[in-house]
């Protein structure tokens, strides 16, 4: 039976516009060049995916235009997770994103983290009166973190009970690495915290972008359906990363086959039910 897909973490940049310096063209030449919008939904459709959250990459408020204005004419857009300065008026920036073309479509923020020198970037204290302030708006915030960082995104969900934090691609288990013990035990830790949900995507980048299997990603997976389980979970293709290790296509199978044990009505949940209720879409 034909599963229904909506993907939670989707990416789209048009570089004159919106530079992406964090694409080495060296290693990563593959995705060295454009994703438009346009791409990104013939490769939903190629893929019988029914629609997408597309989801920020740079730490500027101009992408974020340009997302909402995307979202606006292209319908499998159901969607956008954009950026604000944190540190600044967080409300009356919404304000200004809502008022913006497209601006119905904002469903969630990130701020890039791993781009900041501080580790802790996360917990200074206009930061998290930013975050405070994105839970009174009941905006979710996605948090894209270094495994390291894992503890420090569990104290400030503890601290924090009224945000609903996103925790983008399982926290980047290190899965090239083999050693899964600090990632497994930071994870379970974070899965108690009940303001938490968790994006099963980025895995095939996570790992060797030759070599991946779906066996190599079967740990991480079922841990993370046992800590978190299929009503806190969604599944995200993180395209068009995801060329770097092979495609939308088998990343997609390889989720399909991660899951297929699961109930249909634990199916459904993952595949889209949760992203729906989790960002509020139409």
């Amino acid at each position: 039976m034909t599963r229904l897909l909506i993907d939670s973490h989707l990416h789209v940049w048009e570089r004159a516009r919106n530079p992406q310096p964090w694409i080495d063209p060296a290693t990563m030449s593959v995705i060295d060049h454009d994703f438009d919008p346009d791409k990104a939904v013939t490769e939903l459709r190629m893929n019988s995916v029914d629609g997408c959250v597309v989801v920020q990459c740079v730490n500027s408020p101009g992408e974020t235009f340009d997302l909402l204005a995307a979202a606006a004419s292209i319908s499998p857009i159901l969607g956008v997770v954009g950026w604000i300065d944190l540190q600044a008026d967080v409300a009356a920036q919404l304000d200004a994103l809502r008022a913006a073309p497209g601006g119905a479509h904002l469903v969630g923020i990130r701020h890039v983290t791993t781009m900041e020198s501080d580790d802790d970037w996360l917990s200074r204290s206009d930061v998290v009166r930013g975050l405070t302030s994105l839970a009174r708006a009941g905006v979710p915030f996605d948090v894209v973190v270094e495994p390291r960082q894992l503890s420090l995104v569990t104290t400030l969900a503890q601290s924090i009970e009224s945000v609903t934090f996103v925790l983008d691609h399982l926290g980047n288990p290190p899965i090239i690495s083999e050693n899964l013990t600090q990632w497994a035990a930071d994870l379970t830790a974070l899965a108690a915290c009940e303001n938490v949900v968790a994006k099963v995507s980025g895995l095939i980048t996570n790992d060797d972008w030759q070599h991946w299997t779906v066996q190599r990603l079967r740990p991480i997976v079922d841990h993370a359906l046992e800590t978190f389980g299929p009503s806190r979970l969604m599944f995200g293709s993180d395209w068009p990363l995801a060329e770097l290790a092979g495609g939308y296509r088998p990343w997609k199978n390889a989720y399909l086959q991660l899951t297929e044990g699961l109930t249909s009505v634990e199916k459904a949940a993952i595949d889209g039910e949760n992203v729906s209720r989790v960002y509020g879409l139409q």
